[in-house]
């Protein structure tokens, strides 16, 4: 056996001569002494240990066939999957005067023609449900509860039909906020809402001032009141859009929620990201917006361990690609056409098709597998980001084929988001794919029974 070469090694913390194990691709811990790390690179642990690690993926028969079943790894979840996935563009209209707006070079007042939803309904119906695929639709603007009929024209028949089918129909939507109330989210319920991301882009102060209303006037309450009246409806993400010069302030965000009764126990998860300046897959909580500078990293780390600290959820290390390497999700347009991310909206060029003609090629032109490069098969980090994230290359003046490398963000960054949940495990005696590790102790003697310490 042999250690996987997905496998980050780090000094334990508070452990002399001990090492904290973190497997990339199954997102498993262990502690080892530094004896028993020996004796697994030299393939002399008795066989009990040896399972063990074998069983938390830190241990593999074959580095070769590994790196093999990791490369095929985007394509045996394509084949597999059995949902479909689509981000719906119902308005181009806000209710809301962000200065940092995604947007905002394109906000025109566009709303989605109900035609167009009339179509996107008939294609839904024909290449996903009767084939025998859930579906689920992420609702996205400008502000998409500014288009309650169209959300209500889309999900009526989606819905009747997934029934009827015996498939699955459901939907989430990406919101402001301000209008997600107690009554509108009753009646989404029945729709087949099954979750909300909101936006407090820090504490009331410094929210009003990003995200005021376009008369003007505050508009943090008025989310806050929201999220009070629905997390026992609707599951809700809370996102947020920092800046460097504010980032500190966000943590009086959540104890002005705790004041307000809104406890870690009402939200899915808390998610802080950089303003950037266009909208990226960070909507989808998929951690595109990483980069290495060293104050990001700092801010990242600063702002998830305060979260943690508060009692609310945040996002963990997974395995995750680009959206544009999962053949099941798209982007729908206001106009019906077709991107695979909503950060590519807009951009000449990357258009994948429309309603009317359905999906063309786009594994050229989106770079499909760009991360298939012996310097991205041999990294650690590899099952963390399978290429990084395209958007990013465009931002960087990068072609979309050139690998959106993360090392020096994980180099920064993994052991200390690691021990931040190894921190605030359960027994750290448990071993599980979960972030409590197991502390495996030196073999025993030559006859004697191996055992793990808890």
């Amino acid at each position: 056996m042999h250690l996987s070469r997905y496998l980050k090694i780090y000094p334990a913390k508070n452990r002399p001569d001990h090492f904290l194990l973190y497997s990339t691709l199954r997102l498993s811990a262990v502690i080892l002494s530094g004896a028993v790390l020996d004796h697994a690179r030299n393939g002399t642990l008795p066989d009990a240990l040896r399972d063990k690690l074998a069983h938390l993926g830190m241990l593999v028969p074959d580095p070769v066939g590994e790196r093999e079943q990791v490369r095929g790894m985007l394509d045996r979840v394509n084949a597999k999957s059995r949902r479909f996935t689509a981000m719906v563009v119902l308005n181009l209209d806000c209710n809301l005067n962000c200065g940092y707006c995604y947007e905002a070079e394109f906000r025109d007042g566009r709303y989605m023609r109900d035609a167009t939803a009339d179509l996107l309904v008939e294609y839904l119906l024909r290449e996903q449900i009767t084939r025998g695929f859930d579906v689920e639709l992420s609702f996205y603007g400008g502000e998409p509860l500014m288009s309650l009929d169209l959300i209500r024209r889309i999900s009526l028949p989606l819905k009747e039909q997934a029934e009827r089918h015996g498939v699955d129909y459901r939907f989430s939507v990406v919101t402001n906020g301000t209008l997600l109330n107690r009554r509108c989210a009753e009646e989404l319920a029945a729709l087949g809402l099954k979750g909300a991301k909101f936006t407090l882009d820090g504490p009331r102060h410094i929210h009003n001032i990003e995200r005021p209303y376009a008369s003007g006037a505050g508009s943090f309450d008025a989310i806050v009141d929201n999220i009070a009246a629905i997390w026992d409806l609707v599951p809700i993400q809370l996102g947020g859009n920092f800046r460097r010069e504010n980032y500190l302030h966000f943590p009086r965000l959540l104890d002005q929620l705790v004041e307000r009764g809104i406890t870690g126990g009402m939200i899915q998860s808390v998610l802080f990201t950089p303003v950037t300046p266009k909208a990226g897959c960070s909507e989808r909580s998929s951690g595109c917006a990483n980069p290495s500078a060293p104050w990001l990293v700092d801010a990242q780390l600063y702002l998830r361990e305060e979260i943690l600290k508060r009692g609310f959820a945040t996002s963990k290390p997974k395995v995750s690609a680009c959206i544009v390497e999962l053949e099941n999700n798209l982007l729908v347009s206001c106009e019906g056409e077709f991107y695979k991310c909503p950060a590519l909206m807009g951009w000449d060029g990357f258009s994948i098709g429309n309603l009317t003609d359905g999906i063309k090629d786009y594994r050229e032109s989106h770079a499909v597998g760009n991360w298939q490069v012996d310097s991205c098969l041999e990294c650690a980090y590899l099952p963390l980001c399978f290429g990084g994230c395209r958007f990013m290359n465009l931002l960087q003046d990068k072609t979309v084929g050139e690998v959106d490398c993360r090392r020096d963000y994980f180099d920064a960054a993994l052991q200390l988001i690691v021990e931040q949940d190894l921190s605030r495990a359960g027994n750290p005696g448990t071993a599980r794919t979960a972030p409590s590790p197991r502390a495996i102790p030196s073999p025993a003697p030559s006859g004697a029974p191996a055992s793990a310490a808890c």
